[in-house]
């Protein structure tokens, strides 16, 4: 069996990140698919996603981007930190980074992004508040595969949740999170059993 070691980027807290650490442990990815996720890597020293990465026994990195000129230097060297781990896959997390197009061609067909709306409804930042002052009746998020055009790329998996009346974009968002968990497991599961 072919060894498919996943990389996964993180800005923050990291909830993604332990969801699917979790689901591979449970599921025995290592065991059924050759699956593992070999490192998790933060372009904020601080970010909390990072503790938990190690307590899960997952290796950290950090590609701090303010130590950088530009997007290319950063690209560059967070690419050369990946590449230390021979990925199969790479998967954004709450990756709050714009990547370079060199980056995205890198890792063409291994990379794969969470975006909190029902693409192609609101791509970009704000998904909730926009969701709510739309009037939409039912949001959601996307796993897709990623382009060097912002949250576009071939839909691996979605899933909805309903508006509710009186919903902030912050107890929105906290629904939308909750599917995140159980659907972006899911498609990296999916991607890998492939």
């Amino acid at each position: 069996m072919t060894e498919k070691n996943i990389v996964i980027l993180i800005s923050g807290g990291g909830s993604n990140m332990a969801a699917i650490a979790d689901a591979a442990r449970r599921g025995q990815w290592e065991h059924r698919h050759g699956a593992r996720v070999t490192a998790v890597i933060s372009n904020r020293p601080g970010a909390r996603g990072l503790v938990l990465a190690r307590e899960r026994g997952i290796a950290t990195g950090v590609v701090d981007h303010t130590a950088f000129d530009g997007r290319e230097a950063f690209d560059a060297a967070l690419m050369a930190e990946i590449d230390r781990y021979r990925p199969a896959l790479v998967v954004l997390a709450g990756f709050m980074r714009i990547l370079t197009p060199d980056f995205v061609r890198h890792y063409e067909g291994r990379l794969v992004n969470i975006h909190p709306s029902l693409l192609p409804a609101f791509p970009g930042l704000h998904t909730h508040g926009r969701a709510i002052e739309a009037g939409c009746r039912v949001a959601g998020c996307t796993v897709h595969r990623v382009t060097s055009e912002l949250d576009h790329g071939e839909y691996l998996e979605q899933a909805v949740v309903p508006v509710l009346p009186g919903d902030t974009p912050e107890s929105l968002a906290e629904r939308v999170l909750s599917q995140e968990h159980l659907v972006y497991p899911k498609a990296i599961e999916r991607l890998v059993a492939d």
